[in-house]
């Protein structure tokens, strides 16, 4: 498409905008001095809160306090089931079966379960994979799981780093160093979007490539899930987790999801810590000893179900179906974000000042796009809160923007183009 820098342009765009009425179900915080709308650019840190969330929280608040604890069996929605409620949904922003995803706990607890199951060392296959730079909670998982297996962090974690001069990485370096680490290579954990560049890896040929030298494969999802199209299962993803307070929109601190190929289904000797709402759920209530994992990623859990939380997210996923799912979503994402990126490259900045580090390539990024700025970057991140483009800022010189297609309109870019225009002159 050919892009105009005006506000008519942008409106067009908007009115022709099959999800144009979802803004409506988000709440968008005020501008600067409480007048209007904030231009809220940050969905990759944190979504917005959608309208539903406090009125089902607030089901939950009803059945606490009228049932208490007839609650995990009677009502509508009774608590002892009520994280299945949510397997569906989630497996189709991942592309996985349903009992292939379970959503329980944080990010980076996901993320530990899961290594102590598909991190499994010997003497001579210990190496784990990974991008440099990764998101700090990754590369503290991986130190500690190293370390308490008995290996040094700095002699069986491997990082990826970008050819010099370059940004983010390439695929055929990936597949390189995965070959050359070979039948040393136990397993592979990287972002399926490095957090900081914005870059989608190549999540398929990775897999492909760790599968050839025998290691298992996973990936964190943290910037993927709602954000781009995913096929875990159909790409043989070993194992996966992912957060659901950035593009899933289910408020700070979120419960978050795990998935598990079916393959490991049932494998109860697999090595995993357990707990016993991942126990069988036909003898849970036998109190015996002896665990017995659940079928799927289910036999992962440790504890019951966050209410609330689950409560809170089911609403937000039942916007993201509503929506049309991922194919819906992505096709305004590459718009909008190939609009922002309109606006960026027609300031003439020259390289030694501005430039965007995320990949040019569509199918190489998702809604982020990532200025590293060499000059006057804090400066510049200031000004645009001070006029309330809320994005954010990482260290030492970048700063990110998100235009999410859920609540992010043409409109938006192109007040925030207008912005960026009025500080390059």
């Amino acid at each position: 498409m050919t892009f105009e820098p005006t506000l008519a342009f942008a409106r067009q765009l908007d009115a022709q905008d099959p999800l144009r009425d979802f803004r409506q179900q988000f709440l968008i915080p005020p501008g600067p001095d409480g007048q209007g709308e904030c231009l809220y650019f940050c969905g990759n840190s944190l979504g917005l809160q959608p309208r539903t969330a406090r009125a089902a929280a607030e089901v939950q608040f009803a059945n606490w306090q009228n049932l208490a604890v007839e609650g995990h069996f009677k009502g509508d929605t009774p608590w002892m089931p009520f994280h299945e409620r949510l397997q569906g949904p989630s497996a189709r922003i991942v592309g996985a079966k349903p009992h292939e995803v379970v959503v329980m706990n944080n990010l980076s607890t996901n993320l530990h379960l899961l290594l102590i199951s598909f991190y499994q060392p010997t003497a001579t296959r210990y190496k784990v994979l990974m991008e440099g730079g990764a998101f700090p909670s990754d590369q503290y998982a991986l130190e500690t799981q190293v370390k308490l297996r008995g290996f040094a962090p700095d002699d069986a974690i491997v990082e990826l780093q970008p050819r010099p001069g370059e940004h983010t990485l390439r695929t055929e370096d990936i597949v390189a160093k995965i070959e050359e680490l070979g039948d040393s290579l136990c397993t592979i954990i990287m972002g399926g979007i490095n957090y900081y560049t914005g870059q989608v890896f190549d999540m398929p040929d990775i897999t492909r490539a760790g599968h050839a030298a025998g290691a298992m494969v996973g990936f964190d999802l943290a910037h993927a899930a709602g954000n781009v199209p995913l096929q875990l299962h159909d790409w043989d993803v070993d194992f996966a987790c992912w957060c659901s307070y950035k593009y899933l929109n289910s408020g700070p601190g979120g419960v978050a999801g795990a998935y598990v190929h079916e393959r490991f289904a049932d494998q109860p000797e697999l090595l995993r810590l357990a707990g016993w709402w991942g126990h069988d759920e036909k003898e849970r209530f036998q109190m015996k000893k002896g665990f017995k994992p659940m079928h799927g990623a289910a036999g992962w859990q440790l504890s019951n179900g966050t209410i609330l939380a689950l409560a809170v997210h089911e609403a937000a996923l039942k916007i993201h179906d509503e929506a049309g799912g991922m194919p819906a979503l992505r096709r305004k994402s590459e718009l909008l974000t190939g609009y922002l990126e309109f606006f960026i490259r027609r300031l003439g900045l020259g390289p030694d000042r501005l430039e965007i580090i995320t990949p040019q390539d569509p199918a190489q990024r998702g809604c982020q796009l990532s200025l590293l700025v060499h000059q006057g970057g804090r400066d510049l991140f200031e000004h645009l809160m001070a006029v309330g483009v809320i994005g954010d800022w990482r260290e030492p010189n970048v700063i990110r923007l998100a235009p999410t297609p859920l609540y992010n309109t043409f409109e938006d870019v192109c007040r925030v183009g207008e912005v960026l225009t009025e500080w390059a002159k």
